[in-house]
């Protein structure tokens, strides 16, 4: 599917207030109904903290694997977001760091803590699309791509330091107020759209950790709300951002696989908690980007560094299951 397609349900579904149900956006596989996109997070640093080497490697593999969007797992502009929609960071963070032929396509995003320290309607607005189309954010959306739905939630809202002990940080909760309604409507509308979908896989996209033994650890508050929706509704994957790191963390008893794609930027080396090593698949203190591909019967991801050297390697298929780790 083409950019221009899927602005065009873009700015339709933007037409319509946050009601009854996530607004849902259509991306067609490949023509043999496979897809692969690449997952990146933590990285608007104007290309320092070798952002610019990740975004040449997340060229280098997305030719090679034909990728058909991105996801952006948030945190997309430090430190404090966009202060307005002319913020000359957005080009200098975002369009002239991912450059590469491969990565014109559809970039999905969702906004992290550090985007709420700014303006966040910047980054909602459709005036960013119009300099670089393909940007794409918003709070919560759906991506329909026939083989696999993939649910993006507004996670930051979720988490009560950042209300009642902010510190220095100043966050833009336009929107959000009253909290317990947004949260209350969000898990309402997400639950619902992961038990009427029929899609093959179901992967939730979301900024916070759930699981991690990185600096951030375990965000409690999704633990005790999220959670316990990815379990009832069989998810495939969690996909999150946050700590910057790049990890993959199992479910002792559940198909549920907790991945940290975080290295798009400034890494914190060391910073690691200790872990169930039976849970524990890969944790990489530095930076890099991870890939996903779907095809009707099998998942592969991959984990890849700054040299574009292969961390980590996992599979699995649609039988109850089975894996493959190398």
């Amino acid at each position: 599917m083409t950019i221009a397609n899927v602005l065009i349900s873009v700015l339709v579904g933007c037409s319509l207030s946050y009601a009854a149900e996530l607004r849902r956006f259509q991306h067609a596989p490949e023509a043999d109904g496979s897809l692969s996109f690449l997952v990146l997070g933590d990285w608007g640093r104007r290309g320092a903290f070798n952002q610019s080497q990740v975004a040449l490697q997340m060229g280098i593999i997305g030719e090679k694997l034909d990728i058909d969007f991105v996801i952006s797992t948030g945190d997309n502009f430090y430190d404090n977001g966009l202060t307005g929609i002319d913020d000359p960071n957005f080009e200098d963070s975002f369009t002239k760091i991912y450059t590469a032929p491969s990565l014109q396509k559809q970039w999905y995003n969702v906004l992290g803590n550090h985007d709420y320290r700014g303006d966040v309607e910047a980054q909602l607005s459709p005036v960013l699309r119009e300099l670089d189309p393909k940007w794409l954010c918003l709070r919560s959306f759906i991506v329909d791509t026939e083989i696999a739905e993939l649910f993006f939630v507004d996670t930051t809202p979720f988490v009560d330091k950042y209300f009642t002990h902010p510190e220095e940080a100043v966050y833009d909760w336009s929107g959000i107020f009253p909290r317990n309604d947004y949260l209350s409507n969000l898990l309402k509308d997400l639950d619902s759209a992961l038990k009427e979908s029929t899609a093959k896989w179901k992967i939730v996209i979301g900024h916070h950790t759930i699981r991690s033994a990185g600096n951030h650890g375990e965000t409690k508050e999704l633990v005790t709300q999220l959670l316990p929706i990815l379990l009832e509704n069989n998810v495939d994957l969690y996909l999150n951002g946050h700590d910057h790191c790049l990890e993959h963390i199992s479910s002792p008893d559940s198909p549920l696989q907790f991945v940290t794609s975080g290295g798009g930027s400034k890494a914190w080396k060391g910073e690691v908690s200790r872990y169930n090593p039976s849970e524990m698949k890969l944790y990489y203190d530095g930076q890099g980007f991870m890939s996903v591909q779907i095809t009707e019967s099998q998942m592969d991801i991959a984990f890849y560094d700054i040299s574009g050297n292969v961390l980590h390697k996992w599979a699995t298929s649609n039988q109850l299951y089975p894996t493959i780790t190398m």
